[in-house]
């Protein structure tokens, strides 16, 4: 049987025309909570927010008409409705009694007054490797690099989601900062909604194919992945449209630790074939290619924060000779020559590249103080992770499923600057983000990144 195709595109359109109009009212609709909240010198917990936004969205769903065009039930929302743990939700709905005031706000500015929000809105999409992977792994075949199961999301989303910490990732908190959802994992089931981003970053990815390979989505297949998210875009608002929104958004990186960790932890034959210069040479060659190619489809605007001190990270002080209480320093070149060599990249690309914008935070030196000077910045330990096993808790075991069964967990994860063997807790990560977002020039390079947001 012959289908029409000009009904089939009608359809098409229409359907996008609704997710949009539920991904705006739901912008809307965090704007006006924290306006009123703020009147009333009161404050929503980021979780409750979440929720509430969710109930709202999700009952937008049923307001809709019921027609053949309406968008599937946003089954994301559902699920995180119904996970939410019990005690939460009766606290939660205790704060709807003083939210309910706005209701008729909310209403008319979201529903009626601002139904394109998002035209206004400035994107993010998201590169790299564990550090913003907020679940991408979860869908590919790879034994080492997931984090899906318990105790990983603990503390803030109560379940796991594929995030290698205990709750939200810097990735997460910039989202939160832009007032954007959180943004989903490229190859999530159902994800076709793009205007506010996608995730791209896979845990164990580096910029060299060679990095974990076979077992991550490496810079190359997630640049892939964003042209096809490009045209994509294209086809559901149109050249002009799309071309404005991609030259609006932000592109954050987080990418390189791999490419230097990986060898030495396996003992590669890399590292006595390539000098470091070679060998970093190599790496920013690679992620100099990607920039430019999303350049030519129209990204303008890039976040790099620096490599972090990963070679004072719990995975590679294991690495250090029993009884020498020290980081392992036969990585510290590739890192510190890479975050030089990183910084020259984007002030090359500002100069050559017309409309080029770029942050690079300092997470090194942040990263440096919190494993040096934990007091400081309100942790207790800086050293040891909070989950692993072995020396420093420098054996990537937490969870148990990763082939060893035995790992500690931590009683009070807040005292903790690392999580896991390689990766630093929520708290430590809110540090990171809020430096990243409001830090001076002197580290974040000429921009920060609510700059950055703003242009």
């Amino acid at each position: 049987m012959k289908t029409d195709g000009r009904n089939t595109k009608t359809n098409h359109a229409s359907e996008v025309h609704q997710r949009l109009r539920i991904e705006a009212v739901r912008a809307c609709i965090i704007d006006e909570i924290e306006d009123t909240m703020k009147s009333h010198g009161m404050s929503i917990d980021k979780r409750h927010m979440m929720l509430l936004t969710d109930v709202m969205t999700y009952n937008l769903y049923y307001a809709m008409p019921r027609t053949q065009d309406r968008p599937p039930e946003p089954d994301y929302q559902r699920s995180r409705i119904d996970s939410f743990p019990v005690m939460a939700k009766l606290n939660f709905y205790l704060s709807i009694f003083v939210f309910c005031i706005s209701v008729f706000n909310i209403q008319t500015k979201c529903f009626d007054e601002r139904p394109w929000l998002y035209k206004n809105h400035t994107a993010l999409f998201i590169f790299g490797d564990s550090s913003f992977d907020a679940g991408n792994n979860n869908y590919i075949n790879t034994s080492f690099g997931k984090a899906n199961f318990w105790p990983y999301g603990e503390t803030f989303f109560d379940y796991p989601t594929g995030r290698f910490c205990d709750g939200r990732l810097v990735s997460d908190f910039i989202a939160e900062y832009a007032k954007l959802p959180f943004i989903p994992p490229y190859l999530q089931p159902g994800n076709k909604l793009f205007i506010y981003g996608v995730n791209f970053a896979s845990a164990g990815a580096g910029a060299l194919v060679e990095t974990g390979k076979g077992s991550v989505i490496d810079l190359q297949t997630q640049l892939g992945y964003f042209k096809n998210v490009s045209r994509a875009l294209r086809e559901e608002l149109g050249d002009a449209e799309a071309e404005a929104l991609l030259s609006r958004a932000v592109y954050l990186f987080s990418v390189g630790s791999n490419d230097y960790s990986f060898p030495f932890e396996t003992n590669s034959s890399v590292l006595y074939t390539y000098s470091v210069e070679q060998y970093v040479g190599q790496v920013i060659g690679n992620i100099t290619q990607v920039i430019k190619e999303i350049y030519e489809v129209g990204g303008r605007k890039f976040g790099f924060p620096s490599l972090g001190s990963i070679e004072c990270a719990p995975f590679a002080r294991r690495m250090v000779p029993a009884g020498e209480n020290k980081c392992f320093e036969p990585i510290t070149p590739y890192v510190e020559l890479h975050n030089i060599e990183i910084s020259k990249l984007l002030q090359k690309l500002q100069s050559d590249f017309k409309g080029v914008k770029y942050s690079i935070p300092e997470f090194h030196a942040l990263e440096e103080e919190f494993i040096n000077y934990p007091s400081k910045y309100g942790f207790k330990e800086g050293k040891v992770a909070c989950c692993g096993s072995g020396p420093y808790r420098g054996i990537l075991s937490c969870g148990g499923r990763r082939g060893v069964a035995e790992f500690y967990l931590c009683d009070n994860l807040s005292d903790y600057v690392f999580f896991d063997s390689a990766h630093p807790t929520e708290r430590a990560n809110e540090m990171l983000a809020h430096l990243a977002w409001r830090g001076e020039p002197n580290v974040t390079g000429p921009y920060n990144l609510a700059a950055l947001f703003e242009f």
